[in-house]
């Protein structure tokens, strides 16, 4: 008896059983099923590629430790592997399931984003179910534009509506071994990428108000991004991987909530989901809004603090820096009221270093004038280094008690880290909380009221360089 086998070229890259389970290991970290695989796929076309580049060259080596297949909030988003690195060289990896394709599905993320767009987009097949690959061809930025002119770019042509160029495979260069020769004997320059736009920002603040009502809708690990987003917003999103990274936990979250009720359903489960509903949704956008004042708004710097200065920030606000500790000899408000407060804090336990520095701003919410005190220094051990600590201080000057609705809330970019509310049996001068990151962690700080008013500050940040 025969068996009719179509034979592999001997080109093909073997994978071993390592290869197989490493990739496995990365698309486990998907919440969606179809981009699973689609990872799983990605990283066997990554071992193909690196195989196939020790094999003929063993001088070039594959960096991806800031690739988007490296990253599994990027990989969950963008179904290419980019930012891959050989020397200075960005390379995309692009998996085609057969070379019998008449064309190649591109994703427009890394064709029209600059912060993903390489110098070379190199295609790889890989036959999962034989666990090998083939490099197959080829093509260089610039070159991709040409074609894409040529064909034409319109959304009736080779745009489609979920964002993906379809390219016709007649325009890769189909001998893998030339890219070998450019990426020896060419300068990165020779290959111009686009420029990075400069004012992300500001894009991103404009926008702030309808990515907090829309982001929260791709919570379903089955929504895609063109489903919900505008290119522009999702352009935004995608350039802020501190939002990327919210998708993917609120996700990650999401799928472990079903799971769990899967496992756990009854009437009761169900009724307490219901009640909790508005309460996390509240939640949620709260983080949200955060998360993105975080990354829009210009940050107080309060290590300056501890060189007695003031940043732009705080004296556009009109922020105060209060003598040190040590120096602080005469009482005058608001001096001698945060004097008495410290000493309290410390009577109750709190810790405030002796080289701590303070400051205050007032403001005003619904009428009501409040004044935050900030206290700052240096938390750093051998243990925990460049750390620091900010102590928030909120109260009430005038007339020196808190309303008792009112709430202190200060969170980072994963969410909300503490809420303190005035204890309506015990009418509080002041709230207070004590918070600690690394250095390039921030913080920002809301006083609402129960009826929806409220004041954020721009966050808080901490460099003590000059």
């Amino acid at each position: 008896m025969s068996i009719d086998f179509e034979p592999l070229p001997i080109e093909t890259i073997y994978l071993d059983s390592e290869d197989v389970s490493r990739a496995v290991e990365v698309s486990n970290k998907i919440p969606n099923y179809s981009r699973q695989w689609q990872t799983y796929l990605n990283a066997l076309t990554l071992y193909t590629f690196e195989k196939w580049l020790e094999e003929r060259h063993n001088t070039l080596t594959v960096d991806w430790e800031e690739s988007t297949i490296n990253k599994p909030p990027l990989a969950n988003l963008i179904p290419a592997t980019t930012n891959l690195k050989i020397g200075e060289f960005k390379i995309c990896l692009i998996t085609i399931p057969s070379i019998f394709e008449e064309q190649v599905s591109l994703s427009r993320i890394v064709v029209d984003i600059p912060e993903f767009v390489p110098h070379f987009y190199v295609l790889v097949e890989v036959l999962e179910e034989q666990e090998c690959g083939c490099v197959r061809g080829f093509i260089s930025y610039p070159k991709l534009l040409e074609n894409l002119e040529s064909i034409g770019t319109t959304e009736k042509n080779s745009l489609q509506t979920d964002w993906n160029y379809q390219i016709p495979l007649t325009c890769f260069e189909n001998n893998p071994n030339n890219l070998l020769l450019y990426l020896r004997a060419l300068e990165p320059t020779a290959i111009p990428l686009p420029a990075i736009s400069s004012n992300r920002r500001e894009k991103l603040a404009a926008m702030e108000g309808e990515l907090v009502k829309l982001l929260p809708l791709l919570r379903s690990p089955e929504t895609e991004l063109w489903q919900v987003l505008s290119w522009e917003q999702v352009t935004a999103v995608l350039t802020n991987f501190e939002l990327v990274d919210w998708i993917y936990n609120l996700q990650i979250q999401t799928q472990n909530n079903q799971t769990q009720n899967n496992q756990t359903q009854n009437h009761q489960t169900q009724n307490y989901q219901t009640q909790n509903h508005q309460i996390y949704n509240l939640e949620l956008n709260t983080s949200l809004r955060d998360l993105i004042k975080l990354l829009v708004q210009p940050a107080i710097n309060v290590g300056r603090w501890l060189w007695d200065e003031l940043d732009e920030v705080g004296q556009e606000l009109s922020w105060t820096l209060l003598p040190s500790f040590a120096s602080a000899t005469a009482f005058r408000s608001p001096l001698e009221e945060f004097e008495a407060i410290k000493l309290q804090l410390e009577a109750n336990g709190v810790e405030i270093s002796s080289v701590a520095r303070s400051g205050y701003h007032d403001f005003v919410l619904a009428g009501i004038p409040l004044r935050l005190y900030a206290v700052t220094w240096n938390s750093s051990t051998e243990n925990e280094p460049n750390s620091w600590s900010l102590l928030l201080i909120l109260g009430a000057p005038v007339p020196d008690t808190l309303p008792e609705n009112l709430k202190l809330q200060v969170s980072d970019q994963t969410g909300i880290l503490v809420e303190q509310r005035v204890n309506p049996e015990q009418v509080d001068s002041y709230l207070y909380t004590c918070v600690a990151g690394n250095w390039n962690e921030k913080f920002i700080v809301t006083a609402s009221l129960a009826d929806g008013v409220e004041v954020t500050l721009p966050p808080f940040a901490f460099d003590i360089s000059r």
